[in-house]
């Protein structure tokens, strides 16, 4: 039961933080045409560095969701909803 809890939080999450990337990616390629005169040694469409970001995004999405759903799945129902 604790691992269903922990599965259902942390993709509910993912979920978010994939639509977030999307939105974010698209918006990243519509500006690097603005952006072009500040970019050094970069070309403003480089597919390393995009990768890069998006799995650094990943990283912290699936971070910033287990660790909460984790604490969650530890805790007692019983005891969270005593407190309520």
């Amino acid at each position: 039961m604790p691992s269903d809890l922990l599965f259902l939080v942390t993709r509910h999450g993912f979920w978010h933080a994939l639509a977030g990337i999307a939105v974010d990616g698209a918006g990243a390629l519509v500006s690097t045409r603005y952006l072009q005169s500040m970019l050094h040694e970069v070309r403003p469409t480089d597919p390393m560095i995009f990768a890069a970001v998006i799995a650094a995004w990943l990283t912290v999405s699936l971070t910033a969701c287990y660790l909460p759903a984790r604490r969650a799945a530890r805790t007692d129902p019983i005891q969270g909803l005593r407190y309520e």
